[in-house]
């Protein structure tokens, strides 16, 4: 199976401009193609994720990737599936941000020379006179066209600023600035991003008399509809400091029934015919096909050994089998415990994390969802002396896919 076909088969592909044009380039590799990010963390997360795998399944078939990094776009902030504005970052904070995406972004795609290239938009953005680009960009857009697109629909309720009515127009000029710079060819994105893309491939037309050439990735969305990557506690990281390999593994681990072999299809690089064999697979089956899809996406982000760890960190704790040695820990220092010596079971869960306020760790106690070495808390003032927490420590448990080796 050739690489674009295997791309439908495996449910990436939204929308395309030329889907025969888009096919050939593809198969050939002969694809120069773009993916952009705006650094608006210093960590990519589990949102960025299948952009990432779709780069890496098209540079092993041929193609160059283009991983360009919004240092000019991020001062402006997109307002695609936004109904608030964006917070302003800093150049220094844009930069830091930048910075850590392309250490990450290495894991997947192959930088080495001709094979790929990472560029920031601030290059030619931020140079731009406002005048020029009112004359030679500007006019080649319809604001009646514009204010049909979706991602300003939902903001104009709201109030969409001058500001990020701008964004379109810088999203289009960085595609022309990359075809004339570089030859890129093609931009790939989410869903959401399709009027932007279109808003480039028409500039280029205009300005150049060439065509060029727009695909949308599927977003990744669970079977509620709503974006795959977000916990209670916040976005899924791929940096490990944010996120725990442990924690990453479990966020897989713990996807639901119906969205297991989906994953499976559009995040992993197994073999589809593997994956189709599991169609069939029901109850405990479809814990091990979890099981297989958590490993195989921790050993893409954060190597075979941090996956191995993890997979034995999660059957020790829920199957009783292998070692916790592995489990996310917490360290408590002397400091952590009052003068007694004593630190109640409330401090232990918001300062190990497992809770993010008291207030929360005390609705936890008192609905019954927490355990300490499987004995269940029900006095929010139950405290522990140090000698609790030497050696192994104690292990918590809030609900019942969280847990916390605590240890001092």
């Amino acid at each position: 199976m050739k690489c674009y076909d295997e791309l439908v088969a495996r449910g990436l592909i939204a929308q395309v401009t030329d889907e025969d044009e888009i096919r050939n380039m593809v198969n050939e590799g002969k694809a120069v193609f773009y993916i952009g990010f705006d650094p608006t963390a210093d960590s990519l997360h589990v949102g960025h994720f299948m952009a990432l795998c779709l780069m890496k399944r098209l540079q092993m078939a041929g193609n160059k990737p283009i991983a360009l990094i919004g240092g000019g776009t991020g001062m402006v902030g997109d307002p695609s599936g936004r109904t608030d504005m964006r917070q302003m970052m800093t150049p220094e904070t844009i930069q830091h941000n930048c910075d850590c995406f392309k250490e990450q972004m290495s894991k997947f795609i192959d930088f080495s020379e001709g094979k790929a290239m990472m560029v920031n938009n601030a290059d030619w953005l931020l140079e731009l006179n406002y005048v020029e680009l009112l004359r030679e960009v500007g006019s080649c857009f319809s604001v009646n066209n514009m204010l049909r697109a979706e991602c300003y629909k939902q903001r104009m309720e709201k109030g969409l600023s001058f500001l990020e009515f701008n964004y379109m127009i810088m999203q289009s000029y960085d595609f022309y600035e990359l075809f004339k710079r570089y030859g890129c060819n093609m931009q790939f994105g989410g869903d959401d991003q399709w009027s932007n893309m279109l808003g480039g491939t028409e500039l280029i037309r205009r300005k150049l008399g060439k065509d060029a050439y727009a695909m949308t990735i599927t977003l990744l969305l669970n079977s509620e509809g709503k974006k795959m990557g977000k916990t209670q506690s916040g976005a899924v990281w791929l940096d490990p400091n944010k996120t725990s390999p442990f924690e990453f593994y479990q966020y897989w681990r713990n996807v639901a029934d119906d969205d297991v072999l989906k994953c499976l299809r559009m995040l992993t690089f197994l073999p589809l015919e593997e994956i189709d064999a599991m169609d069939k697979w029901e109850g405990s089956q479809l814990n091990t096909a979890k099981e297989i899809l958590a490993f195989e996406l921790t050993a893409l982000v954060h190597g075979q050994e941090e996956a191995e760890k993890a997979k034995e960190a999660s059957r020790a704790l829920f199957k009783g089998q292998g070692s916790l040695e592995n489990m996310p820990s917490f360290l408590l220092s002397d400091g952590d415990f009052n003068e007694n010596g004593l630190i109640d079971i409330l401090a232990i869960l918001h300062k190990s994390g497992l809770a993010p306020s008291r207030a929360e760790a005390r609705r936890n106690v008192e609905q019954g969802g927490v355990s300490v070495n499987g004995e269940q808390m029900k006095d929010i003032k139950k405290t522990f002396g140090k000698e609790a927490f030497r050696g192994d420590g104690i292990i918590v448990k809030r609900g019942k896919k969280n847990f916390m080796k605590v240890t001092l």
